[in-house]
């Protein structure tokens, strides 16, 4: 009996770790929010199928120990590793990252599942323990967030104590101006470009990466902020209601840039008139004498602050494209080596600049740049160098030679208005033009409906289009071939590694001209 339970308590606590580690990964990459993961949990649910087998199993050997269902419990588990051993085999793009959040999960997890293995040993005996062991290896695609749950209120006196830290931060620094960044897409963009057109004036510092909620701000102030900072350009990201507000509540920003409102996480903020309200927090936030910026050309933009101008009209810069009020861009020229145009002030003034950039959708956050430079105190003459500084941010457009292949690496979170933008550039080149693309996710219930758009979008644009798995592009496909695309050249992928090896193994003496657009996380 005790060399039996010994061997069940090996096998377990190796599965319980294997499945422990894949669906807490699923969980950070779910953002450790209860919703986003039930809901991946649900479309995802029949992928751990041999847990709640086990489960069944082990409920039957607690509850009826007379069962002989150890042989059918252990060949479970076996199997259960190899399966969970092969996931961890994957060459997933994000791994599982450790961080301080994550091992006190772990401890908690570790903590319920002996005090509950000891508890039924102490009622029950050795017997039963076999099944317990089965069900604790069982229940892990839902503890996770049971350990969230029962670590909550340690996990907001950290984050607490972090915040009123950074805000003790900012308030000994009363001549540093924040400018803060949101939009639906454009964003991180929007904040390069600003660093870029900045730092020959000042001392500049930008949120990092992807550091653009209230603990990644909370990160860059404490890790990051220096004395001598003058400018604090901040990013803020939002997937609900309030989070941008939460970070306005730390950073306290002098002057806004609103880069866009569209379609981007409907499946969490549920409706356009969310985000729009959402995206204007930061507005909102601003003190009296502050400054927004917004992008005319944007409708949902354009129509929130015309519904509201007794709050936004004293504090409102536009910038656009073509004519309209504020600072706008004219005269654009594109070609695949870069863009030209024409920046024009609100008071007349204007210069040429030119940008190794592609695509027209660019010129708009570049102008948007130079409205805030210029307010700012830089003359615009002053900003053509800078403007011919600018890069291509990482995995936006961004190009990469191969010998007879370009990269256009596109890769990073498409979006409706971005993806068509994408296609449309890759059009401007000239040789065979291949899109690989997985489509477009948290769009809620119009989420087939864009997706078919970005098919018709990219059939017109390209020679092939390659897709990045079957089920989920199959609305892409009815977008592609409604406009009477070549069959044969619209092909569906398990895993884009499929996708690039066809692309490259494509005959023909044309350059090939590659657009990676959008790459989805390892919890799709």
């Amino acid at each position: 009996m005790i060399i039996r339970t010994l061997i069940a308590l090996a096998l377990s606590a190796y599965a319980l770790f294997l499945t422990m580690r894949h669906n807490m990964h699923m969980f950070q990459l779910n953002e450790y929010t209860y919703d986003k993961h039930l809901n991946w949990i649900k479309k995802n649910f029949r992928q751990q199928w041999l847990l709640y087998f086990l489960a069944l199993l082990g409920v039957l050997r607690l509850f009826f120990p007379i069962l002989g269902l150890d042989i059918g419990i252990y060949f479970v588990l076996w199997l259960i590793i190899l399966v969970f051993r092969a996931i961890r085999r994957l060459n997933t793009k994000k791994k599982l990252v450790y961080t301080p959040r994550v091992k006190r999960m772990i401890v908690t997890i570790v903590t319920v599942s002996v005090a509950a293995s000891v508890l039924v040993f102490l009622f029950a005996g050795l017997t039963p323990l076999t099944g317990v062991f089965a069900i604790l290896v069982s229940v892990q695609w839902f503890m996770n967030m049971v350990a969230s749950i029962i670590n909550r209120p340690l996990e907001l006196a950290i984050n607490r104590h972090y915040i009123n830290d950074a805000k003790r931060i900012l308030k000994g620094m009363p001549d540093l101006k924040v400018i803060g960044v949101t939009g639906s897409y454009g964003k991180t963009s929007m904040k390069y470009y600003l660093e870029t057109l900045l730092r020959d004036r000042f001392s500049v510092l930008v949120t990092p990466g992807n550091f653009n909620t209230p603990l990644g701000v909370t990160r860059t102030v404490r890790s990051y902020l220096k004395p001598t900072h003058e400018i604090f350009i901040c990013e803020m990201g939002a997937e609900r209601v309030k989070e941008i507000k939460a970070v306005c509540d730390i950073a306290h920003p002098d002057m806004g840039v609103i880069t866009s409102v569209g379609p981007q996480h409907l499946e969490t903020f549920k409706t356009m008139e969310n985000i729009q309200k959402t995206k204007f927090e930061l507005a909102d936030a601003l003190p009296a004498e502050g400054m927004i910026f917004l992008n005319g050309d944007n409708e949902y933009i354009r129509d929130y602050a015309d519904k509201h101008p007794e709050k936004y009209k004293n504090k409102t810069f536009y910038y656009s494209e073509g004519n309209g009020e504020g600072y706008r861009a004219a005269d654009i020229k594109v070609s695949r080596t870069g863009t030209e145009f024409e920046a024009i002030t609100p008071s007349g003034e204007e210069e040429t600049f030119t940008m190794k950039l592609i695509g027209a959708h660019n010129v708009i956050n570049v102008v948007g740049a130079i409205a805030v430079a210029n307010t700012l105190g830089i003359p615009l003459k002053d900003l053509k160098g800078p403007v011919r500084k600018l890069r291509p941010v990482e995995h936006r457009l961004q190009m990469k030679e191969q010998g007879n292949v370009t990269i256009i690496d596109d890769s990073y979170n498409s979006n409706p208005v971005g993806s068509k933008a994408a296609v449309e550039t890759l059009a401007l080149f000239d040789g065979l033009r291949i899109l690989i693309t997985p489509g477009m996710i948290e769009l809620g219930a119009k989420e087939t409906e864009y997706n078919y758009k970005f098919g018709t979008y990219a059939a017109d644009c390209c020679d092939y289009v390659l897709l990045v798995g079957k089920k989920r592009t199959e609305p892409i496909r009815d977008g592609v071939l409604s406009k009477g695309f070549p069959e044969d050249k619209c092909i569906a992928f398990d895993r884009i590694e499929e996708a690039m090896s066809f692309a490259c193994s494509i005959k023909g003496n044309e350059h090939k001209y590659i657009l990676l657009e959008n790459d989805l996380p390892d919890n799709y």
